[in-house]
């Protein structure tokens, strides 16, 4: 009887010894995916306040304030030349005859407005920044050469600067249109405008895949730093089109913001999704003006 008694004491024993060794192992394990979700957690915080710091370390605003804060008239300007026969209906919306549009630009000096850089827009949206009364930005896209040749020396005038988001197949090349050579480029940056990013040949990035963003992104940038010696922080979506996809393929690019046309911002990103309007070729210089006073 005492040997049964003691046999079953033996087992409950080992029971209890083996059933501890499997409690000990659950919290250990237990223990082990606490501390990896907590790793997790705050890699994901981490990343989170990374995108809300740059890289000088002062915190960007909050995508609600950066809403709430008043837009500036960006204007969009393409082929500066006059009409000719060839010419679409359509197409005359992208090409302001020249007369038109030293028009344009006489108005906004005599309106008392001045030209802003990329740059103070960007630190005004997301830091706060003052900007001079009645700012605007003048940008440029594509490349043509009468942005350089007419656009630059009529905003000289009035010292006014630019913003010239630059197509990089272009670059040189003379046809039924001539383009901005480097050394155009180079001459717009030094005087202190804006060389921005604007693809290799004018792809919509909605459909950029894999390599394409290799292509069309990042060996066009490389182009433009190494003519201005400047890094290239501003890009401007071919046809304004732009996804949330793009969002983060721009952001690990380097780039602080992006521009698109004149459809409604993204929520979280509004510095991926800054408005402009297209001066229109059929604009008269008060047409402008109150289209900017509607717009923004």
């Amino acid at each position: 009887m005492k040997k049964i008694i003691l046999s079953i004491t033996a087992i409950a024993t080992i029971l209890i010894a083996a059933c501890n060794s499997s409690d000990s192992k659950t919290k250990s394990a237990e223990s082990v995916q606490d501390s990896t979700l907590s790793k997790s957690s705050a890699q994901a915080k981490t990343e989170e306040v990374a995108q809300t710091v740059n890289h000088d370390g002062k915190k960007i605003a909050d995508a609600a304030t950066i809403l709430a804060r008043k837009q500036v008239p960006v204007l969009c300007y393409h082929q500066i030349r006059d009409w000719t026969a060839k010419d679409s209906k359509s197409a005359k919306d992208y090409i302001i005859p020249v007369q038109t549009f030293k028009e344009h630009i006489k108005m906004l000096a005599d309106s008392g407005y001045h030209s802003i850089q990329p740059d103070q827009y960007y630190n005004y949206l997301a830091y706060g920044d003052a900007l001079p009364a009645k700012p605007v930005m003048l940008t440029f896209d594509d490349t043509d050469y009468d942005q350089f040749e007419v656009g630059n020396k009529e905003l000289k005038k009035y010292g006014f600067k630019g913003v010239y988001f630059i197509m990089t197949v272009s670059i040189g090349k003379n046809g039924k249109y001539r383009y901005m050579s480097k050394a155009d480029i180079k001459e717009l940056s030094d005087e202190g405008n804006t060389i921005g990013s604007h693809t290799y040949d004018h792809q919509n990035v909605k459909k950029l895949v894999g390599d394409d963003w290799t292509k069309q992104i990042d060996k066009p940038t490389k182009v433009l730093e190494d003519i201005t010696g400047k890094k290239i922080d501003h890009f401007a979506y071919p046809f304004g089109l732009w996804n949330k996809e793009a969002i983060p393929e721009l952001k690990k690019r380097g780039f602080r913001d992006a521009y698109i046309l004149s459809t409604s911002r993204d929520e979280k990103d509004p510095l991926f999704t800054i408005r402009r309007i297209i001066a229109s070729g059929y604009w008269s210089a008060r047409t402008l003006h109150n289209s900017m006073k509607n717009s923004f």
